[in-house]
């Protein structure tokens, strides 16, 4: 019997997260991004996730929401893979991840430029570790060479050792909960959960598609998975490319 297509992605609360930002550094831990020099700024780290501050005026009242930004695995003419000439980007079929195959990666960065979330981060530098935290990589996760681009691969060491499970036991599908990125572990608040948005069986398909369900810039027609919840009308409206810029702090009424 042929596994049956999924679509697996992240389904992310907005009410629920206070900006902690646990589910960042949890990102950065499991995927072994190396900490860069004190010279780096904001755009020459290695920052797979990252939550952005977004707040909203409104007469003389002022409400913010704190958004996890990652990788949103775009399903249809996805603007990294298009323009990446090594073919290095990488739609699964079977789970709807969006990987990058970073041996094939040369460098050139014409995805980071295409990707309207600035979801891709750039290897300035040899990643280096002293003794005490080399002893702490993730063994699952191979260390990227200075030189290529990484993101969110939605933790496929993780992914990877489950259906590895999986198999022994003779099963070609994971049960509900089975395997459980990094971010949804850490955070505190339970804002980030995993999702089969094609299974509805799976615990949380329900808040997927409900009225709170949205996507980030999703006018711009490349179906991205990654779903967000709010109750807040605002918060469902996001759409500027600006609340997307490492640097800034956006404004959004």
């Amino acid at each position: 019997m042929e596994a049956r297509r999924h679509r697996y992605t992240l389904l992310i609360d907005l009410d629920r997260c206070d900006g902690c930002g646990a589910c960042s550094v949890a990102c950065a831990i499991e995927n072994n991004c190396a900490v860069p020099p004190a010279e780096a700024g904001p755009r020459k780290s290695i920052l797979p996730l990252r939550v952005d501050r977004v707040v909203h005026q409104q007469g003389g009242e002022v409400d913010e929401v704190f958004v996890p930004i990652m990788c949103q695995h775009c399903q249809h003419h996805t603007p990294c893979a298009m323009v990446c000439p090594q073919t290095a980007v990488d739609l699964d079929p079977e789970t709807g991840v969006v990987s990058q195959v970073v041996d094939r990666c040369l460098g050139c960065r014409y995805c980071m430029a295409a990707c309207p979330y600035h979801a891709r981060s750039f290897n300035w530098w040899r990643p280096e570790w002293d003794t005490s935290l080399a002893r702490h990589l993730a063994p699952d996760v191979p260390v990227r060479q200075r030189g290529v681009v990484e993101k969110c691969n939605l933790c496929h060491g993780r992914w990877q050792r489950a259906y590895d499970r999986a198999a022994e036991e003779g099963r070609r599908e994971l049960e509900p909960g089975e395997f459980v990125p990094a971010c949804g572990e850490s955070c505190p608040r339970g804002a980030i959960r995993l999702v089969d948005l094609d299974d509805p069986g799976d615990p949380n398909h329900g808040d997927a598609h409900g009225d709170r369900a949205f996507h980030l810039l999703d006018r711009l027609g490349t179906e991205p998975t990654v779903t967000y919840l709010s109750a807040r009308d605002w918060v469902r409206r996001i759409d500027d490319p600006a609340c997307f810029d490492r640097d800034r702090e956006v404004s959004h009424a």
